[in-house]
């Protein structure tokens, strides 16, 4: 049987009683998360979206930034034109809850980092959460492997959160790099995705 990790076990304990709520967290989340946004820009960009507005603003880098998405415990924005942030909120115990942060940038095939962080977002060890899938995962196991496999040599993969479940996606984008043709030669001999689910502290 697992033992919860200490960290976790900390999180639950000092967490008790303060704001677990998405739209107090994406204010007060640290600047160097999301760089192109200051933290009264944050504010109301979450401010236009609870009022039924287009929740979409210019950024520090001259660009835009648009939340997409914002519920009690999910939340999407699109830092800019070629990144995202996705924040999800886990249950632990007694009430209590720990952040999945997800950063995707498409430069061009989306690729994702995942983090986790406490409600005060003090940084948790990710090894402890969740154990990241490997390239070689989503190869079918065949022993007539087109060419264009072999192209394939960059670990590639876009993580999801999904909006309405403790749930985390995983989808191998490496391919994406390959022409269409190829793209349609190797698709037989790739998985579409591994989902995780969250069981109790940690994404299996």
């Amino acid at each position: 049987m697992k033992r919860i990790p200490l960290i976790l076990l900390l999180c639950a304990l000092f967490s008790v009683g303060r704001a677990q709520d998405m739209t107090a967290l994406f204010t007060t989340m640290p600047d160097h998360l999301a760089p192109q946004l200051e933290t009264a820009w944050r504010k109301d960009l979450a401010d236009l979206y609870l009022s039924g507005k287009e929740a979409r603003l210019q950024n520090t880098m001259n660009g835009f930034s648009t939340l997409h998405k914002l519920t009690p415990d999910y939340l999407l924005l699109q830092t800019t034109e070629r990144s995202t942030i996705e924040l999800k909120l886990l249950p632990l115990v007694n009430n209590t809850h720990i952040l999945c942060l997800i950063t995707t940038v498409n430069a061009p095939i989306p690729d994702s980092r995942v983090s986790f962080f406490s409600t005060d977002w003090e940084p948790l060890d990710a090894a402890d959460l969740f154990t990241p899938v490997s390239a070689d995962w989503f190869i079918k196991e065949n022993t007539d492997y087109p060419e264009a496999l072999s192209r394939l040599d960059m670990d590639l993969i876009r993580y999801q959160l999904h909006p309405d479940t403790a749930t985390l996606t995983a989808t191998f984008t490496t391919p994406l790099y390959l022409s269409k043709e190829e793209q349609e030669k190797v698709a037989p001999y790739i998985k579409e995705g591994k989902v995780y689910g969250w069981k109790r502290y940690r994404f299996e």
